[in-house]
């Protein structure tokens, strides 16, 4: 499902609709969101990566976001390697558990690497890897994805560092209830480091892009490309900003936003807060 989030909101499709009113009337019960990250890397330009995920996935078919997917079980591994703010520091910000925070912060330098063949690690705490391309980098990423192969060994194994300096709180949105597949996912923002490069590497996605934001905006304002609430919304933040240190110096205030479905005029819409 796209729709843009703004004004009354959008009105929702007969089936959602109903769903909607089944819920507020305490008739279905909403499914619990899953954990999940989103990474929202950048470069200079200020230009963000995006990627479209392929037609055929249950949850967002079509749309372009961000990298991110969900917590899983592993992420919150105490013997991951660790550099810069703790968990504990992760979870104040986003009012959240330790062990949480942990995951979250795992799952999304984890799904970084797997939908970008980006790596925010490095052999100690201020470096870097330079490079991730390779057969033996492709191999490690593939075993991530069909979870033969945990975070906390992968990073073991290269002898490398997870570094949570180098992600920065951006946001948090949670899928609205009335959906089927929800998510409770914190937003990061990151630097493409230096010698590293993103790179089409398929899996949930058809197509991967560099755009300016603004540029993204006016392609989804034209109808090329489909934007979900989250991603329209930090694409209309990002836009705002001239360069990459502009974006890291910002002051962000952590929110939860959800969006939720009201009745107007006897309409069934989605709004925002």
């Amino acid at each position: 499902m796209v729709f843009y989030v703004t004004g009354t909101g959008f009105p929702l499709p007969a089936e959602l609709a109903a769903r909607a009113r089944d819920i507020l009337a305490g008739r279905v019960e909403p499914v619990p969101p899953r954990d999940a990250a989103t990474v929202v890397i950048v470069r200079e330009g200020p230009e963000v990566y995006l990627l479209r995920r392929k037609s055929t996935m249950a949850f967002a078919a079509g749309a372009y976001v961000f990298p991110g997917g969900s917590v899983d079980a592993r992420d919150t591994d105490q013997a991951v390697a660790w550099a810069g703010p703790s968990p504990a520091e992760w979870g104040a910000v986003f009012h959240a558990s330790e062990e949480v925070a942990r995951g979250l912060v795992c799952a999304a330098v984890r799904e970084t690497f797997e939908e970008s063949g980006v790596l925010l690690a490095g052999p100690d705490p201020e470096s870097v890897v330079a490079d991730t391309t390779g057969d033996d980098w492709e191999s490690d990423r593939l075993a991530l994805i069909d979870r033969s192969l945990s975070f906390a060994d992968f990073l073991a194994g290269r002898g490398l560092v997870l570094r949570s300096d180098l992600l920065k709180p951006w946001a948090h949105w949670i899928t609205p209830e009335i959906e089927h597949r929800r998510f409770d996912t914190r937003f990061f923002a990151a630097v493409l480091p230096d010698g590293q490069r993103t790179r089409d590497v398929g899996g949930e996605a058809d197509q991967v892009a560099w755009k300016r934001p603004a540029e993204a905006l006016d392609l989804a304002h034209q109808g090329e490309i489909f934007l979900m609430p989250p991603t329209y919304h930090t694409l209309s933040e990002l836009a705002a900003h001239d360069d990459v240190q502009s974006i890291l110096s910002e002051r962000r205030e952590i929110v939860a936003i959800m969006p939720r479905a009201v009745e107007i005029e006897g309409e069934m819409r989605l709004v925002a807060p």
